[in-house]
């Protein structure tokens, strides 16, 4: 059987959460490797979507696809109000 290439990683955790990740490897009959492979995978979407909405966002202010902030503040300054604006565009 092929081994798949791996690298082993090492982090000083707090021991709170080295105890929660032991529980759920008992609750879910996993390893503790296997939690920490799902955790750092999610972790890794979350923050590889991070930077494709901020370099979205960047690109959009380059384009002058801009709000000012007079515009916004005015909007949410109303929101309680019996007549509030429309969303500003």
């Amino acid at each position: 059987m092929a081994q798949a290439n791996t690298k082993v990683l090492t982090a000083h955790i707090p021991l709170q959460m080295a105890d929660k990740v032991d529980q759920m490897a008992m609750r879910l009959e996993r390893s503790r490797g296997w939690i920490m492979k799902q955790a750092l995978s999610a972790w890794i979407d979350q923050e590889e979507e991070r930077s494709r909405l901020t370099q979205e966002a960047l690109a959009d202010v380059d384009a002058g696809r801009v709000i000012d902030h007079q515009s916004v503040q005015a909007w949410a300054d109303r929101l309680d109000s019996a007549s509030p604006l429309d969303v500003p565009r």
